[in-house]
């Protein structure tokens, strides 16, 4: 019965700190730590049917990755990026923006990037 106790009371030890670490390493956690520090910080899934999340300068974009052929293979033909809060975007410029669309580039250069309102609206004036 002692030795059933003690197997319980390991499990249990072990498993928070499973819970601990797990939560340590999370991508949202990494996102809101690179927000706060107003740093670049891409996190990207390789299934293209999920959306990628950034953050640059304290502003948080999500964007969507479409699939189509190009050069005769299957590969990243369009992005959609949109802030997730338009008020963070003060104090941003042009080139911020094209900063961004570089480093994305950098991840799918057969890319073609479309930004949403109103990022969209200030990069055309």
């Amino acid at each position: 019965m002692i030795w059933l106790l003690r197997f319980v009371l390991l499990f249990i030890i072990f498993f928070l700190l499973y819970l601990a670490v797990k939560f340590l390493f999370t991508s949202s956690r990494k996102l809101e730590t690179a927000r706060k520090q107003k740093r670049f910080l891409l996190i990207d899934n390789d299934d293209v049917r999920k959306n990628f999340m950034l953050t640059y300068k304290g502003s948080v974009f999500a964007g969507e990755k479409y699939m189509g052929s190009k050069d005769n293979t299957f590969d990243v033909v369009s992005i959609l990026i949109w802030p997730e809060d338009s008020a963070t975007l003060k104090g941003m410029v042009k080139d911020d923006f094209f900063y961004i669309d570089n480093k994305i580039l950098e991840h799918y250069p057969n890319a073609e990037i479309n930004w949403k309102s109103p990022v969209k609206e200030f990069l055309q004036q």
